[in-house]
């Protein structure tokens, strides 16, 4: 891998991706809709010399294949709200293909395990069956199909496959990335769903890692990719060691079914959350098998770290916002 593209450069992984990648030196394309928030993204990277910037809007084929001309990968990283999904993400899909294949660029495209549905086995497989019981799983199964669609001749394409993920990068977007910021801010914090059920959650740095790892084997496309975590961490260990990290102790609420019912009539991205409490109640476990075996041990930060690595950005980024 020469050059690569992220397109949604400024999100949660597509963030940590670009990091990554120009943290090996690889020339990188930053793609996104906001020259402001890929302005904040190269001054947070240090301006490297590898990276450039590239506005345009994913859902126009011709901007991503204007930006993408001369790279060899790109990174599928953008994504929709909530309550769009149903509407905009296969579109989205398909004009980041279509500039894909008219190209002929290997695809990374980052997603979720929506798919899988309720869990069949203690640790799920990329074999283990894809039976979602959900709109946004049948969605996102409707999307993997799309990715790996014949009349793509050009293109290839491999899906990396994240759990719920937290880190410096993270946003409100994710489940975790409110709750860390409140929390280092020293506000109320809101928690999605059950504290008491340990769950899996990622490190977005080390999905970076392994993401871009699979990026530069050859051999790895045409294929899902499980990215597992450190391990399982109830969110009240989460809450302790976020606490402990910022050094302060406000409330933190959990937001089970009524709770998001209730903000949800306000806020639309909340309604769309319900229907995926299940994942807090019986969580889908990811198994790194595969990638052990086909490429190397998984990068696992431990929670005490990466959370304490967390808030301390988010702490940083609040008191440079604070000086504008």
């Amino acid at each position: 891998m020469e050059k690569a593209i992220v397109v949604g450069a400024t999100g949660g992984t597509g963030a940590a991706v670009t990091e990554e990648l120009v943290g090996r030196g690889i020339r990188t394309v930053a793609f996104g809709r906001s020259r402001r928030k890929l302005e904040q993204l190269a001054d947070r990277l240090g301006r490297p010399e590898a990276l450039t910037l590239a506005v345009g809007d994913a859902f126009r084929p011709d901007d991503v294949a204007s930006a993408a001309e001369g790279t060899d990968v790109l990174f599928h990283c953008a994504n929709v709200p909530y309550h769009e999904m149903a509407s905009k993400l296969i579109p989205l899909g398909e004009s980041v293909m279509a500039a894909a294949d008219r190209l002929g660029l290997k695809v990374v495209a980052v997603d979720g395990i929506y798919p899988y549905g309720r869990r069949q086995t203690e640790r799920v497989t990329e074999d283990h069956p894809k039976q979602p019981h959900t709109r946004k799983g049948k969605v996102r199964l409707a999307f993997e199909h799309m990715l790996f669609d014949p009349r793509w001749t050009r293109a290839r394409t491999l899906i990396a496959r994240l759990p719920d993920y937290y880190g410096p990068t993270a946003n409100e977007a994710s489940y975790l990335g409110s709750t860390l910021e409140a929390i280092a801010a020293g506000k109320t914090a809101f928690f999605i769903g059950n504290m008491k059920v340990p769950r899996e959650f990622v490190y977005l740095p080390d999905a970076a890692a392994m993401i871009v790892e699979l990026a530069g084997r050859d051999d790895a496309f045409g294929q899902n990719w499980n990215i597992p975590g450190a391990g399982l961490i109830s969110g009240r260990e989460i809450v302790r060691l976020a606490r402990r990290a910022s050094g302060r102790a406000k409330p933190v609420i959990p937001l089970k079914r009524v709770g998001l019912a209730l903000l949800g009539m306000g806020v639309p991205v909340m309604r769309e959350v319900l229907e995926m409490l299940y994942l807090t109640e019986d969580p889908v476990v990811l198994s790194g098998e595969k990638y052990e075996r086909r490429i190397g041990p998984p990068r696992a930060t431990p929670f005490e770290a990466g959370i304490s690595a967390t808030v301390r950005a988010m702490q940083q980024k609040n008191v440079l916002s604070a000086r504008k």
